[in-house]
């Protein structure tokens, strides 16, 4: 059995992958309220820059928080088209999830069952993202701490959902993605928690590209993209928020609104 780290870099990479996750989630949960305000073409855009943002982030956070992943007695490379397939498959079913609370009749059943879906998604991000772990052994999963950390998943994506769904303002928006981030951190912790690798002593080459020369590279330009877009999205406050917030700040605040 070989011995596994996942801070090998120290704490850096926990606490950039949870950063990672919690700007995707609160972009992904601010662009699904925009869209819920709008209909039609606009409707569309903003549950698929959230659905985007969302998988981004998640798909950031595992592969940033993979970068400390290291194993006694064997070096460690990615299979390139299971890495890109795991990130399709989660804006893929993130985005089934989002578009299922945008378009939902129900609150209850947009929750449940986008909560549902997202939480699968960012579930099979994870195991797709280790399956293209490629080391000198095999790798083994726990059943019970897998459907834990699927569960985690699921209830973390229906938290955040219904907070999107329920709640008005940056303020509680910005709680909703820093629980969300956690949660999807704890995912992913217990997700390699209900890893066991056992190594074969093996030395010959191995397929796949270092997590330097690939997994980095490509963090970095979904990071640079998820805080772009926060940063366009974040100055593009709706005229509705802004009344909202002139009336939070009570009567003594004077707040021009553009004509809508």
């Amino acid at each position: 059995m070989g011995h596994m780290q996942h801070m090998n870099g120290g704490w850096i990479t926990p606490v950039l992958s949870y950063v990672m996750a919690v700007v995707g989630s609160a972009l992904g949960l601010r662009c699904t309220v925009r869209g819920l305000g709008t209909e039609g073409r606009t409707k569309r855009a903003w549950l698929i820059t959230a659905s985007i943002a969302l998988a981004a982030g998640i798909w950031t956070m595992h592969f940033i928080a993979m970068l400390g992943f290291a194993v006694e007695g064997s070096p460690i490379r990615y299979d390139i088209p299971l890495t890109l397939l795991s990130l399709l498959v989660a804006v893929l079913v993130v985005g089934a999830g989002v578009f299922i609370a945008g378009y939902g009749g129900s609150r209850v059943r947009s929750v449940a069952f986008g909560g549902i879906g997202t939480g699968v998604g960012v579930a099979a991000m994870h195991y797709i993202g280790m399956a293209a772990v490629n080391l000198h052994g095999t790798i083994s999963y726990s059943p019970g701490l897998v459907a834990l950390s699927v569960a985690i998943a699921a209830v973390a994506a229906a938290a955040a959902l219904w907070a999107a769904l329920t709640i008005r303002g940056t303020l509680y928006t910005s709680i909703a993605a820093l629980l969300m981030g956690l949660a999807v951190s704890c995912m992913h912790y217990t997700g390699m928690l209900a890893a066991t690798v056992h190594v074969d002593g093996g030395h010959g080459p191995l397929s796949g590209a270092t997590a330097g020369s690939f997994i980095f590279p490509l963090a970095v330009v979904l990071g640079s993209f998820l805080f772009l877009t926060s940063a366009f999205v974040a100055l593009s406050p709706t005229a509705q928020e802004r009344a909202e917030d002139a009336a939070a700040a009570g009567p003594l605040t004077e707040v021009e609104l553009p004509a809508s």
